[in-house]
């Protein structure tokens, strides 16, 4: 049985920063894509960040040059490490898997075909 147990998330103020973690278990393909997405009130969930079997990584414009996907070696943990916070980044944030790679090349079209998904964890920036 494959679980995602997302962590990390919290209040900090705009400028901060923050590391989101994404405990993964059960998850045995060679082949894969695990991304971060987020969902504001009242907004459709979007994606942040992926990462691939491959190597590739993607990431959305808004947050290209502040956020960092990556994971450990075992690929038991995803990272999302978030510098440069700004209250647009408010959200719920949750970690997904899904054992296609091409899943990768465009998180938001794709969103609803991802197998595997965590709780969510809140981050709010805000002074």
């Amino acid at each position: 049985q494959v679980q995602l147990v997302g962590s990390g998330g919290g209040s900090v103020k705009p400028g901060g920063s923050l590391r989101l973690s994404c405990e993964i278990s059960g998850f045995t393909s060679r082949s894969y894509c695990m991304a971060w997405f987020r969902q504001a009130p009242g907004k459709k969930r979007e994606g942040v960040a992926g990462f691939d079997s491959n190597g590739s990584t993607i990431y959305a414009d808004s947050v290209k040059g502040r956020f960092r996907i990556s994971k450990d070696k075992a690929n038991t943990i995803l990272y999302l490490q978030m510098n440069s916070l700004k209250p647009e980044d408010t959200a719920m944030y949750y970690c997904a898997a899904d054992p296609w790679v091409g899943i990768c090349n465009n998180l938001d079209a794709w969103e609803g075909d991802f197998r595997y998904w965590s709780q969510g964890t809140q981050v709010t920036v805000s002074s």
